[in-house]
């Protein structure tokens, strides 16, 4: 599919972090304004502190640390050592399902992306989350979105996917998870897309490049101007979109590098 199944949310859960990715706390601030300009190694350097004993900030930053794996094709060594941390110091059911899901993704991405084929560590992950997780988990929406990305691109299965992405859909407006929001209406809407209902698909695609305005995500308005660009019958408003997703994709130094390649 178009959307290539690669702009993904990593929103901590709301036990970790306040559903507004912009916190209270001046070291969340900080880190959303890096990670939303692409700046992922410092972000992480600013957590790392913090990460060596707390599990809620020991998955934040491998949270950081898979998002520029998904968005750059690299620092796959790094997340992984990040990820085993935060799996050392989990202490409860609500953080180590939270681990495990956070594993799920970066063996999913570690797949889609080529690097190495980790679909059965993917899926095994997401598996144990769900099991450790309780059905009013916080975490529950993320999960449900990761299970319908592997439904949607390791598995081919569009109706589990659809469903899937409608859950994650449902639980993050329930939770007012508006990162998350962001990218469930992406992928309803690449589901709508694929049934041929591009009326929907447009709605669905301007809601999403709507949030992520709003809340300052920068690295992630290229890619829903493409998406929404594609879906246009403008063909004029299609192109400067277009241009538009362009002129960012290089202000951040050709990331999302697969949208770099596509554009190109």
């Amino acid at each position: 599919m178009r959307n290539s199944g690669l702009s993904e949310p990593h929103e901590p859960p709301k036990s970790h972090q306040p559903p507004d990715p912009h916190g209270d706390d001046p070291l969340e601030r900080a880190v959303w304004r890096l990670r939303s300009r692409a700046c992922w190694e410092d972000a992480a350097a600013l957590l790392a502190p913090r990460a060596a004993t707390e599990p809620g900030t020991a998955l934040r930053r491998t949270t950081v640390l898979t998002e520029r794996c998904v968005f750059t094709a690299e620092g796959w060594e790094a997340a992984e050592d990040s990820l085993r941390a935060a799996e050392a110091l989990a202490t409860d059911d609500e953080e180590r399902g939270a681990a495990a899901c956070e594993r799920g993704h970066l063996a999913y991405a570690s797949t889609l992306l080529g690097v190495r084929d980790r679909a059965d560590e993917a899926r095994s992950a997401l598996g144990r989350a769900a099991a450790l997780l309780g059905p009013g988990s916080p975490t529950r929406p993320l999960l449900d979105f990761r299970r319908g990305l592997i439904a949607q691109h390791l598995s081919d299965n569009p109706s589990d996917a659809t469903a899937a992405f409608q859950r994650a859909h449902a639980g993050a407006t329930a939770q007012g998870h508006r990162l998350l929001l962001s990218f469930t209406w992406r992928h309803v809407a690449a589901m709508a897309e694929h049934d041929g209902k591009l009326a929907e698909a447009r709605h669905g695609f301007a809601e999403s490049l709507r949030i992520r305005e709003e809340l300052g995500y920068l690295v992630g308005i290229a890619p829903a101007l493409a998406s929404l660009a594609a879906v246009l019958p403008d063909a004029a408003e299609a192109a400067r979109l277009r241009d538009e997703a362009g002129r960012l994709v290089r202000l951040l130094g050709g990331v999302p590098s697969w949208l770099a390649r596509r554009l190109a």
